[in-house]
């Protein structure tokens, strides 16, 4: 299983420069990734661009950028540029978002999901390949093709959770990038779903990276009363609810792995036996130095 971090969103407020010297840390510390996300601040794609001409190993992805906002063909250029920047380092995660963004905030229709989704894949898919894209569909009528003088593999990774979604993920693109999804639902619904979809499209098998909250911690009571605020909050969210059900409990252990090194070994391990293929760790700070000791104890972890 391979490692990375989350680093920023909404609330976080980190500078450009920032960015850059945190995917410097993480490179020289071992980790394989950083996926940056998305959210009311900077431009995921264009800072993975900045970091990833300023490092030298690490993959830069995003998590997750939103496509209803975005034509399929801007984003493919922007996207191929971060790849090009980055050598190759760059990794395109996309979704859905929510009704709330979309509708509420973008004033956009968050409607025909699915056939959204397909329609977009088959613009962006040809794109990043250095291939025509030539569409005609109920969303979007493309003809047109992205070039650059020094291309760059770009692989796309699907925030998917619902059954469509992973279908979509599966034979589209090369996996899926998950949140508030539980150690259950990964086991019963997303990886079965998205390797039954891969495996039929004659696709590779699918990448399964599993953004959750973790720490390394001696007050576990009081990581697990944060976690649980975060799951009163995200229960509102008609995708989030949905894993929520298929867990069958609300409890924070459930969603996050918290506490000594003991139960974050036990943890991880089980997120290995289960199918994920990369952890993308959200460090929860609950104490004073926490933040630190789990990136070490992370850190320890990459390449094992």
């Amino acid at each position: 299983m391979r490692f990375g971090l989350m680093v920023g969103g909404h609330m976080s407020r980190i500078p450009v420069t920032g960015y850059i010297e945190t995917a410097r840390d993480l490179e020289a510390r071992g980790f394989d990734t950083m996926w940056i996300p998305h959210v009311f601040g900077h431009d995921a794609i264009t800072m993975a661009a900045l970091v990833g001409a300023a490092t030298e190993r690490i993959e830069l992805g995003t998590a997750v950028v939103p496509t209803y906002p975005r034509h399929p063909t801007a984003i493919a250029q922007q996207a191929v540029t971060a790849a090009a920047a980055s050598s190759g380092r760059f990794t395109l995660g996309i979704g859905l978002s929510h009704p709330t963004v979309i509708e509420n905030m973008v004033g956009l229709s968050y409607a025909r999901r699915a056939s959204h989704m397909r329609e977009y894949m088959a613009v962006l898919g040809p794109l990043l390949r250095g291939e025509p894209a030539k569409f005609a569909g109920d969303e979007y009528q493309v003809d047109m093709t992205v070039e650059v003088a020094d291309p760059q593999p770009c692989p796309v990774v699907l925030a998917a959770l619902g059954e469509r979604m992973l279908e979509i993920a599966g034979r589209e693109t090369a996996g899926t990038l998950l949140w508030m999804t539980g150690f259950r639902a990964i086991e019963e619904h997303i990886v079965p779903k998205l390797t039954a979809a891969a495996r039929e499209a004659g696709r590779p098998s699918p990448r399964v990276i599993s953004g959750m909250h973790i720490v390394l911690t001696s007050d576990p009571d009081a990581a697990n009363a944060r976690m649980q605020a975060m799951l009163d909050q995200y229960q509102l969210m008609p995708s989030y609810r949905a894993m929520i059900d298929r867990e069958g409990s609300m409890t924070p252990a459930d969603f996050a792995i918290v506490g000594d090194e003991k139960t974050l070994d036990a943890g991880l391990a089980r997120l290995e036996d289960i199918g994920v293929t990369d952890f993308d760790a959200n460090i929860l700070e609950v104490e004073e130095g926490s933040r630190e000791r789990t990136l070490d104890y992370l850190a320890s972890r990459c390449g094992g």
